[in-house]
C-alpha cells in the first residue's frame, strides 16, 4: 500500500513550490528595500562588499524568511488552493469520493515539513548566523551593543546579594561594589570595594575593599588594597542587548533564562528578561502555527467563489496580517507584566485554532 498517492505528491509539490516561490519573491523585494535604506550607511562607513554580501545579506535572508514563515505558509496555501478551486480541480477530487479530511493529508505533511524546517532553523542554524549579522550591523549600520550598566543588583548565590553602582565593559571595570550575605533575614557579612575588575571565568579583582563580619553583637572588620575573589556572575549577566536572544540556540536560551531567574534579574536597562522568554516560547508556537494556518488557508480557499482567487487571497492576507499583529500585541502585554510570556505567545494560536475549526467545519465535502 502506497503511503502517498500521485495526488498527494502533486499537492505537496504545489504547496512547497508555491511556499518557496513566495519566499523568493517577497524576500527579494525586502532585500532591495533594505539595500536602498542602508546604502548611505554602507558607503559612509566603507563597509566591504564581501562583508555586505556574506556577513549581512547571506544571514539576513534566512532570518527574515523564518521570521515571516507563517505569512509565507498562508500565502502559499491560499494561492495554490484558490487556483485548484478556480480550475475546478478540487470539485473533481471531491466528486470522485475523496473527503475534505482526506484531501488535508498532503497539506498536513507539507505543513509538517515546513514546521520542522522552521524549528531547526530558529533553534540551531539562525542564532549562530545572527551573531555575524548583528556584529556587522553594530559596526556598519547602528551599534546596539551594550557596553555600560548602572544600578546593577542581583543574587549571585542563595542569600548573597551583589550590587554594583556602574560597570564599563570596555575597561571591564566597575565601581562601588557591595556584596551582602543574608541568613534568616539577618545580615551576616558585607564586602565593599571602591573598584572592581573582571578577569575571566568568574574571577574578579577587588580594590580598596572592606569586609565586615557580624557575629551577634560582635563585628570583625578587615580591609586591604586588593583581593582576588570568585563570584558566580559574569558581565553578560547584566549587560543585556535587545539582540542577545536572537543569537542564542534554543537550549542556550533556556539555560540563560533559568540562570537570570535564579539571580533575580527581571529587567536591565530597557531590556526585560520576559523578551527572552517570549522568544523561547515563540520557537515552539511557530511549529503549531504552520498547521493552524494551513487548515485555515485550505478551508477558506477550497470553495470556488464568484470573486475568484483575488477574493480568497485578499481574505487570506487580512487574516495573516491580523495573526502577526495579534502576536505583537499579546507579546507587549507579557513585556508589561500583564500576563505570563507563555500565555501571551500561545493566545494567537488558541484564537486561530477556533477560527480553523469553524472554517474546517464549513469546508466543502
Amino acid at each position: 500500500m502506497k503511503i502517498l498517492s500521485i495526488l498527494d505528491k502533486y499537492i505537496i509539490k504545489k504547496f512547497l513550490g508555491t511556499y518557496i516561490f513566495s519566499i523568493v519573491l517577497i524576500i527579494s523585494i525586502a532585500v532591495v528595500f533594505d539595500i536602498n535604506e542602508k546604502l548611505d550607511k554602507f558607503l559612509d562607513k566603507k563597509a566591504p562588499l564581501t562583508a555586505i554580501i556574506f556577513d549581512y545579506y547571506v544571514n539576513f535572508v534566512p532570518y527574515y524568511t523564518n521570521l515571516f514563515s507563517a505569512l509565507f505558509v498562508f500565502i502559499a496555501v491560499i494561492f495554490f488552493t484558490s487556483k485548484l478551486a478556480d480550475n475546478s480541480e478540487i470539485i473533481a477530487m471531491l466528486s470522485n469520493g475523496m473527503s475534505f479530511k482526506r484531501l488535508m493529508k498532503p497539506y498536513m505533511i507539507s505543513a509538517g515539513i515546513i514546521a520542522v524546517f522552521s524549528f531547526v532553523l530558529s533553534s540551531f542554524i539562525i542564532p549562530p548566523a545572527n551573531v555575524t549579522r548583528i556584529k556587522f550591523q553594530n559596526k556598519y549600520v547602528r551599534d546596539k551593543s551594550v557596553e555600560y550598566a548602572s544600578g546593577i543588583q542581583l543574587q549571585v548565590d542563595k542569600g548573597v546579594i551583589l550590587y554594583i553602582e556602574r560597570f564599563d565593559n570596555k575597561t571591564k571595570e566597575g565601581y562601588n561594589l557591595s556584596l551582602d550575605k543574608i541568613e534568616d533575614k539577618e545580615l551576616k557579612s558585607r564586602l565593599t570595594a571602591q573598584r572592581i575588575k573582571y578577569d575571566s571565568a568568574y574571577h574578579w579583582e577587588l580594590y580598596n575593599y572592606k569586609i565586615r563580619e557580624l557575629e551577634g553583637m560582635k563585628e570583625i572588620i578587615s580591609n586591604g588594597d586588593k583581593i582576588d575573589t570568585t563570584l558566580n556572575v559574569v558581565p553578560s549577566d547584566f549587560l543585556i542587548s535587545v539582540n542577545d536572544f536572537e543569537q542564542m540556540t534554543t537550549p542556550a536560551l533556556y539555560k540563560y533564562i533559568q540562570r537570570q531567574k535564579d539571580k533575580g534579574i527581571a529587567t536591565v536597562g530597557e531590556v526585560s528578561i520576559t523578551q527572552f522568554e517570549i522568544e523561547f516560547h515563540k520557537r515552539f508556537a511557530s511549529v503549531f502555527s504552520a498547521f493552524i494556518l494551513t487548515i485555515i488557508g485550505a478551508s477558506l480557499s477550497a470553495r470556488k467563489v464568484k470573486g475568484g482567487m483575488g477574493l480568497n487571497i485578499g481574505i487570506g492576507l487580512g487574516l495573516s496580517v491580523s495573526y502577526i499583529m495579534f502576536q505583537t500585541v499579546s507579546s507587549s502585554f507579557a513585556v508589561s507584566g500583564t500576563m505570563p510570556a507563555w500565555l501571551a505567545v500561545w493566545i494567537p494560536n488558541l484564537v486561530f485554532i477556533a477560527i480553523a475549526a469553524y472554517l474546517y467545519s464549513r469546508a466543502p465535502n
